[in-house]
């Protein structure tokens, strides 16, 4: 098939193996631009007709005047602060995302790491395997009870939804903080509406699962940290920058609360010698949330559905603007 429209891949690292077959099926010429290094020459951004967005670094209205034939820009994710909405907006670009198709995924490692941290999954498979065990001790690694007890949610939007639905196997009653009430969450699975300071101070566990935006930007300081109870656990599969870690590490080292699992961090990754990574109440994973073979293949087809259909001027499947 000829080339029918040249597309910008942004990307520094080798994105998922179905997004290049894809775009390339669709005829597509492909021009690669990794975000750490010099953008493609003036003449080559003139004729870029469409963005493909993998990872997490910013673009903006300067990369977009850049490119005066760009018709869309896509996203393989849902989550955009990376990408200028009001400068695409004022220009008139779409921009997509691959919104529901990772709130399964999503919710399940927020699940997988609450279970980490109370129970001690990762510290007790590091000492099984290690010369030191040699004897059952009934007083060793004692965690935290998860059933029956209390989960608050901070962002109770569709994986917020899917962590509560989650939580009613474990019988645990679920309060909430959103910037707006969801009564689908209060109807259906019993969630009650708190707002953030109680929600902090009730919770045996707190789930964050907000996008971030400037609200919700370092949401989580010494103040909020110094409201949970010392036998808490903080999950946190939304965004790093939620997060004061500076706050978290203090926290931990201090066992003010049990223990952190962290899907996200700010920076991403924490640098090598980070004092967090030292601590063996936290249990960090990188960014596995939507890690599965069938989320993120779903998700490269949505990007890519979303690219073609911005350069064939058509309404995008996933719009977020």
């Amino acid at each position: 098939m000829a080339d029918e429209y040249k597309v910008l891949l942004r990307s520094e690292v080798e994105p998922y193996r179905l997004i290049v077959p894809l775009i390339r099926e669709a005829g597509c010429q492909i021009v690669r631009w990794n975000p750490l290094e010099d953008a493609p020459p003036a003449e080559v951004l003139k004729s870029v007709e469409g963005v493909y967005n993998f990872g997490h670094f910013p673009f903006t209205y300067g990369h977009m005047d850049s490119m005066p034939s760009l018709r869309v820009v896509s996203n393989f994710g849902v989550g955009v602060d990376h990408i200028d909405l009001k400068a695409a907006q004022l220009r008139g670009i779409p921009v997509g995302n691959t919104p529901k198709l990772l709130d399964g995924a999503t919710a399940d490692i927020t699940f997988a790491l609450l279970l980490a941290t109370a129970r001690n999954v990762v510290r007790g498979d590091h000492y099984a395997r290690s010369p030191e065990f040699t004897q059952y001790d009934p007083s060793f690694m004692l965690g935290q009870e998860v059933h029956g007890a209390i989960l608050g949610i901070v962002g109770l939007g569709s994986i917020g939804y899917e962590v509560a639905r989650r939580a009613r196997a474990f019988d645990m009653r679920v309060i909430y903080h959103n910037r707006t009430r969801n009564m689908r969450a209060e109807n259906d699975l019993g969630a009650t509406y708190v707002e953030l300071d109680e929600l902090l101070a009730t919770s045996d566990f707190v789930a964050l699962n907000a996008p971030l935006t400037q609200e919700t930007r370092g949401m989580i300081g010494r103040r909020e940290l110094a409201l949970m109870k010392k036998t808490a656990v903080l999950v946190n599969a939304a965004r790093g920058a939620v997060v004061d870690h500076d706050a978290l590490f203090e926290c931990l080292s201090r066992k003010d609360i049990y223990a952190a699992g962290l899907d996200v961090t700010d920076p991403e990754p924490l640098p090598r010698d980070h004092p967090l990574l030292d601590l063996d109440n936290l249990v960090v994973v990188p960014h596995l949330g939507s890690a599965t073979v069938q989320t993120r293949d779903a998700m490269a087809r949505r990007s890519v559905e979303n690219l073609i259909a911005g350069l064939q001027r058509q309404p995008l499947p996933s719009r977020i603007v």
